[in-house]
């Protein structure tokens, strides 16, 4: 319970952050703009703490008026909309980043290890990195597990459930990495930036795309 309340403070922000790029997509406040203005409007929103404050106030809002109905009526039917039109999109938007100049570059970067690169930053740091982004990425899967077990049936078991997480969220890292990596080196954005890449590269992924603003706003508010 108290890493949940820990998480919260992370994850409300940052459903903040989606939310407002929904309105943002939808209202075409990013169109034309080039790589480096949709990094400075990124910018521009950590900046601003009463707007991140008021979106994080909409997403607390949202998601206590979510819980209100009850985990099946509220969270779980709400939940299972969303995560399959997110999951729809990004097959999507993976096929078309792939088809982006310069992508296969990106590919390649992405998924043929470098073990000079290893060598040099060193293994054991290269292994703990890896579990560190496998424990924040299942940190989502295990809320999910601590929220709905107590509603699962008795035929159903924690490991299959846990299975079932791992290789879900596996193809869904894996999908937002053949989105991400091959679009930031169509644009020129360096894909070292962390988190926000998010916020940063699929702006332009979506200003390249017909009905990039619909596409777009779908994209954040489902993710988020």
């Amino acid at each position: 319970m108290v890493s949940n309340y820990v998480l919260m403070m992370f994850y409300t922000m940052v459903a903040g952050w989606m939310l407002y790029y929904c309105y943002a997509m939808a209202a075409g406040k990013l169109d034309g703009k080039d790589s480096a203005q949709v990094a400075d409007y990124f910018t521009g929103l950590q900046d601003s703490a009463g707007t991140m404050t008021l979106w994080m106030i909409i997403v607390v809002v949202l998601s206590f008026g979510v819980c209100s109905l009850g985990v099946q009526r509220g969270l779980e039917k709400i939940t299972k909309v969303m995560m399959i039109c997110l999951l729809a999109l990004i097959v999507v938007l993976a096929v078309h980043s792939l088809t982006l100049d310069g992508a296969m570059e990106g590919v390649k970067f992405y998924l043929v290890p470098d073990f000079a690169a290893m060598a040099e930053i060193g293994v054991g740091n290269v292994i703990f990195g890896a579990l560190s982004q496998a424990f924040f990425t299942l940190s989502i899967g295990a809320g999910s597990m601590t929220i709905f077990g107590s509603y699962l049936g008795k035929d159903r078991s924690l490991l299959g459930e846990s299975l079932h997480i791992t290789i879900l969220d596996t193809f869904v890292a894996l999908m937002a990495g053949l989105i991400i990596i091959p679009a930031c080196f169509a644009f020129g954005v360096e894909p070292g930036a962390g988190p926000g890449l998010v916020f940063i590269t699929l702006p332009n992924v979506f200003n390249q795309m017909t009905g990039g603003k619909i596409w777009g706003a779908l994209f954040f508010l489902f993710m988020s």
